[in-house]
């Protein structure tokens, strides 16, 4: 049961690389995309086509019709990978129960969006966790983990695909466990947990008063999707890479202001510089900082900021 790109390569693999039989994929419906508003299939359930698998895409998951169906298919173990909540009429009918498997080390990190937070607060690894579905979200008994390293430069696309990547082994190593009855089952410490709620569009302004490791960690937490953004006269500015600038900062800079360099683009921040090396304009394709340089040729001492703020002067 799974929607997004991060289910494809799971999928994929449980298919090819394992003994464990896939009878059936759960997933959303088709929706409409682009200007077209052509329906369009979710990731999951383009894989499972590709690979012969019977799909189903219900409405509700209370659907009785579609409980019934859930029934017939006498599946052994439910496995839940970014999908919606199940209710409890449904992921206990296997004999098994069901398991999710989470992109963080629950207890951390409990949540709709658990890479991009680990990210913006600058964590050093995160990984994945199998654990059985209780009714209340994220806290079920956890079967197994996975640990990975947060590379310093590492995006949320960076780091999406390499948990995806993770995935499909991790999920083969927890079946195998319960299949084998030698699963010792670790309940999670709630004292120990943090949230990873679900970012809204609001939620992606860059604040550029934080620290220079913040606002860093904030842009790559964000990239690509939904994007962290600021403004240039008067427009949104997507910022999808950054690096620190370990020189000293120069004191005749405000925050925000762009400072002048022929080749980079410069932003001093409240601690510091930031270089950013990807970047997307409004209406435009994505460039790079030298690019944004060169086309748009900023002032020095122009501002990045919100959409309603003056361009900051010049100490």
């Amino acid at each position: 049961m799974g929607t997004p790109e991060f289910d494809r390569r799971p999928l994929e693999y449980l298919v090819k690389n394992t003994r464990h039989k896939l009878l059936a994929v759960v997933t959303g419906p088709d929706k409409p995309v682009g200007r077209g508003r052509k329906l369009q299939p979710t990731a999951v359930k383009s894989a499972a086509l590709d690979n012969n698998l019977p799909v189903f895409t219900p409405d509700s998951l209370k659907n009785e019709d579609f409980l019934e169906e859930m029934k017939k298919i006498n599946a052994d173990i439910f496995v839940v990978v970014a999908f919606r909540i199940l209710p409890e009429k449904l992921f206990t009918l296997p004999k098994f129960g069901s398991i999710n498997l989470h992109g963080s080390l629950l207890p951390k990190y409990r949540g709709a969006a658990p890479i991009n937070w680990a990210i913006i607060n600058g964590e050093t690894e995160t990984g994945l966790t199998t654990f059985f579905l209780k009714n209340k979200v994220d806290t079920g008994n956890i079967i197994y983990q996975e640990k990975t390293v947060i590379e310093p430069d590492d995006t949320f696309d960076d780091l999406y695909k390499k948990l995806s990547e993770m995935a499909g082994p991790v999920i083969e190593k927890t079946l195998d466990l319960i299949e084998s009855g030698q699963v010792k089952e670790i309940p999670q410490d709630n004292s120990l947990a943090s949230p990873a709620p679900k970012i809204k569009p609001e939620d992606c302004l860059i604040d550029w008063t934080l620290p220079v490791d913040k606002c860093v960690n904030f842009i790559h937490g964000m990239s690509s999707i939904p994007g962290a953004y600021t403004y240039f006269r008067g427009k949104k500015l997507k910022i999808f890479r950054a690096t620190k600038i370990t020189s000293e900062p120069d004191s005749n800079y405000k925050r925000r202001q762009i400072i002048k360099d022929k080749k980079r683009l410069i932003v001093a921040a409240s601690n510091g510089n930031i270089e950013i090396l990807q970047l997307l304009p409004e209406g435009k394709s994505k460039i790079t900082g030298g690019e944004f340089i060169r086309g748009y040729q900023p002032k020095d001492g122009e501002s990045l900021g919100d959409k309603a703020s003056k361009n900051l002067e010049r100490k």
